[in-house]
């Protein structure tokens, strides 16, 4: 159709329309309009003061949330209308966090919408590899937007928004205690370190309970082990266990490579630990031949005939060995615990 032959059209009131308006027309920017602040400088700086309270109030609720932390337990549940029966620590802790948070950003919204300024200006897209020229006015323009944000002028903003900053993180900080209570020296120590010269503990069969004698352990066998006492239906069974749990082995004395291994044995039976120092799984799999022993996990393999070093796979220490000798009934016994720690290797391992 021609444009002879468009109709015409209309407006609501009968007033004809430029049949070649664009209805997508770029506006333009809006005229700028000033702000108090802009050319108040008492409403400023009580802008300032109020931005800064904010930030104030921020750094006083991350130190509630760390106080909440250690001062409520976790069990003690409170009623707090609307919410009903919560727990005064989850309680605690949500709230403070939240007003830290919530400060924090209120704060810096406040502060761009009064102080930092606000005139908009356009610029032209350009090619994703920029020119000289484009680098040089980014960084001019972050000097002057730099400026114009008053960090650097408006000293009590800059030092509370830091103050602000630097004490959230904190929250994060103390969070981590619920990991699980501090190993202080249980790493080190197993069930057998309650074992003394004096006071021996008895090393009895995993499967029968019974105490083993030296003449039980046959050249070529493998036996599992655990402290006498340790019984199945006790609570704490699995976790004790998971340290305590011994192999011993029979090896023929003039077989045994490494000397101070072969003292802390008895007549060629060497008690060591069943938890692979890789990452702490039950070692089962014994080369009567060969005297090493394998980790079904991950493959790492030890020679219990030189001291249960590694000789194959990722475990970076041998297995720890434990001391033991005879009583008088022929019964073998352990004097100490172990002669490293047991399990995967940690920091503070040498």
């Amino acid at each position: 159709m021609s444009e002879e032959n468009l109709p015409e059209r209309h407006g609501s009131e009968g007033h004809e329309v430029e049949p070649h308006a664009d209805p997508f027309a770029d506006p333009g920017l809006p005229p700028h309009e000033v702000r108090r602040t802009d050319i108040d400088e008492r409403a400023a700086r009580r802008a300032e003061r109020q931005v800064a309270l904010l930030f104030t109030i921020s750094m006083i609720a991350t130190i509630a949330f760390i106080a909440s932390y250690v001062a409520f337990d976790i069990d003690k549940i409170v009623f707090i209308w609307p919410f009903g029966h919560v727990s005064i620590l989850n309680f605690a802790l949500g709230i403070t966090l939240g007003v830290a948070l919530f400060c924090i950003g209120a704060g810096a919204v406040h502060w761009a919408r009064t102080l930092m300024s606000d005139v908009e200006v356009a610029d032209e897209r350009h090619a994703i590899e920029a020119s000289d020229d484009v680098r040089a006015k980014v960084i001019s323009d972050f000097k002057q937007g730099a400026d114009e944000s008053a960090f650097g002028r408006r000293r009590l903003l800059r030092t509370t928004l830091i103050g602000s900053m630097a004490l959230v993180p904190l929250s994060g900080v103390m969070l981590l205690r619920d990991l699980g209570p501090l190993p202080e020296k249980k790493l080190e120590h197993t069930g057998w370190d309650k074992a003394t010269p004096a006071s021996p503990i008895k090393l009895v069969s995993m499967n029968t309970d019974e105490p083993l004698k030296a003449e039980d352990i046959q050249v070529g066998s493998l036996v599992f082990a655990k402290p006498q006492g340790l019984a199945e239906s006790a609570e704490t069974f699995q976790e004790s266990i998971a340290m305590d749990a011994v192999m011993l082995v029979r090896i023929a004395p003039e077989d045994i490579k490494d000397r101070a291994s072969g003292k802390l044995g008895f007549d060629g039976i060497l008690a060591y630990s069943k938890i692979c120092t890789h990452v702490g799984c039950p070692i089962s799999l014994y080369e009567q031949q060969t005297h090493h022993v394998l980790c079904p996990c991950h493959q790492s393999t030890f020679d219990l005939a030189d001291g249960a070093r590694v000789i194959f796979g990722p475990a970076g220490h041998p297995l720890p060995q434990l001391a033991i000798k005879t009583d008088t009934d022929g019964n073998l016994i352990a004097t100490g615990d172990f002669n490293a720690p047991v399990g995967p290797s940690y920091w503070e391992r040498a």
